[in-house]
């Protein structure tokens, strides 16, 4: 029995901590409004704390071991290069430790009250927020749902000690030997390549015809190119029928071609993809509108069909991006203020950390021509680039996408080192519209890997100073 149950009353409740509700509470705070979040396990997120941060210092982590084993062609030759995984670890938690407490930090400072526990609509105004022990009702004016995603779980690979999501794939306090990753999209190759990195044997099933089939194919073959150079192996068109779990490990059974084929692991990391945490936040009290999946209903503002209700992230239309949920949680906040803010998402980047890094952003050429839109597509290699020769990392390109009859960016695309931040400058090219001629105009600093969105430009314009026309 609940004693004493007052409802507290706010402004604006967020619903969930990740890179979108604690985007959403800051914003919403800077505009004027008295804002609760409730979270229900850790500030910042999935992304912080078993997503896009620790997985990138792992996969940081990786590259230097790469690196100290083989930089010959550098003249650096270093004997007997030893990893200490339980140390990787250690760096990986400090990591995530300074960014969740550098976020507690932002929502205090900003006056965000932070509650716990789990949050459950009553009606469109009111909710209930329940730890082990208590029960506290929250009334509110407005409320944004930013409660993210969770793995997919298949019936056939139910999670295990030894059958993984990503979350238990970046915990491990042991390297494996040996690991099968199921589902050759980000996260699965990202993990996937972090660990052959360090020397583990990994083989990636993949029911597609490609690994990170969202990427134009040339992009694709250099990351299962490296892949291969790093002892996994790639399997597509590979079917992933079921897995018999032993005390040391698992034999997991999948079919090519017809033919059923087994093949044996120290563990199994299942990801094929994220489902919205919509189903146990009684929505439909509210009366939010949902798809048959579980995905929110949204205007151009975030807002639901309760006019009052925002949703953002993962849990709406579109791919489950943290950049993507924090782009939107501004939006949300804003509406709410009475601002006439509303999504576009012409820009969006997508980044995957593979090696060779690979991004895109806006129209691929294929998305254009589709459309009926005539293109340019400009094409310039990173082995041009006197940084990337420097780096000994001269694998890849850059593809920029110009409007044929003015020369306008509307999209492009890399492959190569540095491409996560490459991306930014082609994203607010097209942001602010840009043509190939005011990116080709601007000067770049030399010798960095810049100087290859300027190089593309040139070539769209038909006038490459540095590959032969």
């Amino acid at each position: 029995m609940v004693v004493g149950d007052f409802p507290i009353e706010t402004d604006t409740i967020v619903i969930g901590a990740g890179p979108g509700g604690y985007v959403a509470a800051i914003r919403a705070a800077q505009l004027g409004q008295k804002v609760t979040v409730v979270e229900k396990a850790t500030v910042g997120g999935v992304c912080l704390n078993v997503g896009c941060i620790p997985s990138k210092a792992l996969i940081s982590a990786g590259h230097r071991y790469v690196y100290a084993k083989h930089s010959e062609d550098m003249g650096v030759k270093a004997e007997n290069v030893t990893l200490d995984f339980s140390k990787v670890q250690e760096f990986k938690a400090g990591v995530v430790k300074k960014l969740t407490g550098g976020v507690a930090g932002l929502l205090k400072g900003n006056k965000v009250d932070v509650v716990y526990g789990e949050a459950y609509f009553v009606d469109a105004n009111t909710l209930k927020v329940m730890d082990e022990t208590s029960s506290q009702t929250y009334t509110f004016k407005h409320a944004i749902v930013a409660t993210g995603s969770r793995p997919i779980e298949i019936p056939a690979f139910k999670y295990t000690k030894r059958v993984l999501d990503s979350t238990g794939a970046l915990n491990l306090q042991e390297l494996p030997g040996s690991i099968v990753v199921i589902g050759g999209g980000y996260i699965g190759t990202e993990l996937g390549g972090a660990y052959a990195a360090f020397g583990t044997k990994v083989t990636i099933l993949e029911g597609a015809d490609e690994i990170l089939n969202g990427f134009e194919k040339q992009m694709s073959a250099l990351v299962k190119k490296n892949l291969k150079k790093k002892g996994a192996e790639v399997i597509t068109k590979a079917l992933a029928k079921g897995v018999e779990e032993r005390e040391d490990g698992v034999t997991v059974t999948y079919e090519v071609k017809g033919e059923e084929k087994k093949i044996e692991a120290d563990y199994v990391f299942v990801m094929v993809g994220r489902r919205p945490n919509t189903d146990e936040l009684g929505l439909e009290q509210a009366g939010v509108e949902m798809t048959d999946r579980g995905v929110i209903k949204i205007d151009k503002q975030c807002r639901t069909n309760v006019p009052n209700i925002y949703a953002i992230g993962d849990i709406v239309a579109g791919p489950p991006l943290a950049h993507k949920a924090s782009y939107e949680a501004k939006i949300a906040a804003e509406a709410i203020a009475g601002l006439s803010s509303e999504i576009d998402y012409l820009a969006i980047p997508a980044v995957v950390f593979s090696d060779p890094e690979l991004a895109s952003v806006g129209y691929t050429e294929k998305q254009a021509k589709d459309e009926g839109i005539e293109v340019v597509a400009a094409k310039f290699p990173f082995a041009a680039n006197g940084r990337a020769l420097s780096l000994n990392e001269s694998d890849g390109f850059m593809k920029l996408i110009t409007r044929k009859e003015d020369g306008l960016l509307i999209g492009g695309q890399i492959a190569g080192a540095g491409a996560s931040d490459m991306i930014s400058e082609i994203g607010l090219a097209i942001e602010a519209g840009m043509t190939a001629e005011d990116v080709a105009m601007t000067i770049h600093a030399h010798p960095t890997l810049g100087e290859i969105t300027m190089e593309a430009a040139e070539v769209a314009m038909g006038s490459p100073i540095h590959i032969i026309k």
